[in-house]
């Protein structure tokens, strides 16, 4: 009998299930063992064929070739990872392998990757499926000693090809009839346009809001201050007449406090970290960018290893995890957290269902340290940030709730309601993780139900109504996630909620990024604003487009797909006719797109007008014509703080003409003199550490157990 090839998706996790099923002798692209071969894909190796692939006219972008709907769609090899597909094309074909074990992410997408590599390759071999929901040694052995029949996932996988041929359809279709439209590079797909829909319609919020004032009436006594309770809920008042007459009313009057209640409360502990929530904190602390918190994440796990997989949606872990904990806990080295870890170790954790569900675990469980130990000082500044993050949260999940006593007073001054509440803290518990000993707003409440109170002052503040708040990536991700606000049939509310959201947690940071580089949007002290292409193309494409709701569709009829309810052709037939009605919408809109960026330059290349356009990184000029792709930088936001008022400085100007300047006080340098200047500051600061440790030095050698060493010391000048 011959040997079995275990395909797994990434090389880290087919190095780890190589370790645990005894596959030591490494070959290229491989691990070989005495019953098993592991290889792996490096993400995809096999994607669909771009069109120039079906005819040779779709090498060029025609509007009266549209829409390309290729009958059968064919299958190539990525070039990028064409060496590695080889490898495990050679291996499936080996007259040694007898079997395939499916190996790749417990998922839809995972099951993608290894069926399109099997169907490629044409290999008519037995295969089995591992099925497992984390990478611990016992889930492993256990997932192989519990193989299933790969014939369990063909439905799995049949959704998986559909989606994939769907967006090829939808997508390529769109952009290039909006491109052929216009003369103008745009795209459009499923999850880009809602999501840049969404930044654009809170953009119109903005520009439509009026101001409103608005006063709340408060009121003072025994030092403790109290809020009007207001009438139907509505604690402002928009009317300053009524504000006057109430205020009059009660002028002067006594108060009597109508009741104190208390209760015990807790406050339970966070979930365990997603991606997407990661990612929000990581924006809302730090400024981190999507993109950029998955790159440290994917740091942290493929080189330094001390996090789990990062690309999950799950914010649980499976009850095979458990064993587990206390050793990630004796991981955690952080001087910051450490004590909490050992505090942890010794007590009882807290394991409950918000944690620890094996159905809510999805094709990964959540984000939690690893059990190896973290050496900080090899983590960079900014791993450091993401790496403490997850650590605060795992010590958090594992703590006891916050326990508090609320209070809520309330005085009645004539007919009118004030009240006030508050919180003392009974037992911190997770909230003192982290935690500098802050104030914890505990109060002695000195009032009791019937208790006749003077009123020392009633007064009102005054306030006026603020528009909605301008996109951030962490509230774009949040949207993102739970876009349920933006459509109104309560069915797909709860079709968008089952498939959380548009988009998924591995692809929401580059959906955000094409955003940006495409120049729908800018980035502007951390807010996100639509451009006038963005703007414009939201009106441009067609309406249903635009809605979540065609993802909540979309997945719908792919999750009946993957229970066997109905057929992969039957959805692709549907997507065909949907992709020649907005096609033909596209062809017959009478729309023009407008620039209103021009510039006076002309493009070095073809000499039409360049416009200037901003990214993540600074200005750039861009040709108009979208069939030259001129580029060029004006200017980049760089990571240099000026020297006067420490804000961030871009560079302009190229070669040895390239200068600094700082857009918010003027300050302005040559990259040569800036460099120079540094080299010097560094010298120097060199110069006064050695001057430093030398001083140290002295004061120890001052001490009496060695003076002749500090004789010797004395004597020299610095």
């Amino acid at each position: 009998m011959g040997k079995t090839l275990v395909l797994a998706e990434k090389p880290s996790v087919g190095r780890e299930i190589g370790r645990v099923l005894s596959c030591k002798r490494k070959t290229n692209g491989a691990l070989i063992g005495d019953k098993y071969v592991v290889t792996w894909a490096l993400g995809h190796l096999v994607t669909l064929a771009n069109p120039e692939s079906y005819h040779e006219r779709y090498k060029t972008w025609n509007m009266n070739d549209l829409p390309m709907l290729p009958e059968k769609m064919k299958l190539v090899v990525i070039k990028q990872t064409s060496k590695q597909f080889n490898v495990v094309k050679n291996l499936m074909n080996s007259k040694d392998i007898s079997e395939i074990v499916i190996a790749t992410d417990a998922g839809r997408e995972g099951e993608l990757v290894a069926r399109w590599i099997i169907e490629k390759v044409r290999v008519k071999k037995p295969i089995k499926r591992l099925w497992i929901s984390s990478q611990t040694d016992k889930a492993i052995k256990d997932g192989f000693r519990n193989l299933k029949d790969g014939k369990a996932y063909w439905n799995l996988y049949q959704s998986a090809v559909a989606r994939s041929k769907a967006d090829w359809y939808v997508g390529l279709n769109l952009t290039r009839a909006l491109t052929c439209k216009h003369n103008v590079q745009l795209s459009a797909g499923r999850v880009q346009t809602p999501t840049l829909n969404m930044i654009v319609h809170r953009e119109n919020e903005i520009k439509k809001f009026k101001p409103v004032k608005f006063w709340e009436l408060k009121c003072s006594a025994n030092n403790v201050e109290f809020n009007w309770a207001g009438h139907e809920g509505n604690t402002r008042l928009y009317d300053n007449d009524k504000r006057d007459a109430i205020l009059s009313h009660i002028k002067n009057s006594q108060g009597e406090v109508r009741s104190v209640d208390e209760k015990l409360k807790k406050l339970p502990t966070p979930y365990a970290y997603d991606l997407t929530t990661l990612q929000i904190d990581a924006n809302n602390k730090y400024g981190f960018s999507a993109k950029k918190t998955l790159q440290m994440m994917q740091q942290l796990y493929e080189r330094h290893k001390v996090v789990t997989y990062p690309r999950t949606d799950s914010k649980y872990i499976s009850k095979d995890i458990v064993p587990t904990l206390k050793e990630r806990l004796e991981s955690i080295t952080s001087s910051t957290y450490k004590s909490f870890a050992r505090s942890l170790i010794r007590s009882k954790l807290n394991i409950s269902n918000r944690f620890v569900d094996d159905k809510k675990v999805t094709d990964h469980h959540a984000i939690i340290p690893t059990e190896q130990v973290a050496f900080l000082n090899d983590l960079s500044s900014d791993e450091r940030k993401i790496y403490d993050l997850v650590v605060k949260r795992f010590l958090e999940v594992l703590s006891q709730p916050c326990e508090y006593k609320e209070i809520k007073v309330k005085i009645a001054v004539k007919n009118e309601l004030f009240g006030v509440t508050y919180k003392n803290i009974i037992n911190k518990g997770f909230k003192a993780i982290g935690a500098n000993n802050e104030d914890t707003n505990e109060k002695i409440i000195k009032f009791k139900k019937g208790d006749k109170v003077k009123i020392d002052k009633i007064f009102y503040t005054e306030g006026t109504t603020k528009p909605p708040s301008r996109y951030t990536e962490a509230t774009l991700l949040a949207d993102m996630e739970n876009p349920k606000k933006f459509v109104k049939e309560s069915k797909m509310k709860e079709t968008l909620t089952n498939v959380g959201g548009i988009g998924t947690v591995a692809t929401r940071a580059d959906i955000i990024e094409k955003l940006y580089n495409t120049f729908y949007v800018e980035d502007k002290n951390g807010k996100i604003h639509p451009t006038s292409k963005g703007n414009q193309v939201v009106e441009l494409v067609p309406e249903d487009i635009k809605s979540p709701m065609l993802t909540a569709k979309w997945e719908m009829e792919l999750t009946n797909i993957s229970k066997g309810k109905v057929k992969e052709p039957v959805f692709i037939n549907n997507i065909k006719s949907y992709t020649r009605e907005i096609v033909d919408k596209v062809k017959k809109d009478n729309s023009i797109f407008k620039h209103d960026n021009v510039t006076g330059e002309k493009c070095p290349d073809c000499g039409k007008n360049l416009l200037k356009v901003n990214n993540k990184n600074g200005e750039m000029l861009v040709c108009a014509d979208r069939e030259c792709g001129y580029k060029k930088m004006i200017n980049r936001i760089t990571n240099a703080r000026c020297p006067e008022c420490h804000k961030k400085m871009i560079m302009v100007g190229e070669g040895d003409k390239k200068m600094f300047i700082c857009n918010n006080c003027g300050f302005k340098e040559k990259l040569a003199s800036w460099n120079k200047r540094k080299e010097a500051n560094q010298s120097k600061m060199n110069k006064k550490q050695v001057n430093k440790y030398m001083n140290n030095m002295k004061k120890e050698a001052d001490k009496p157990i060695n003076n002749a060493f500090a004789n010797s010391l004395s004597k020299l000048k610095f």
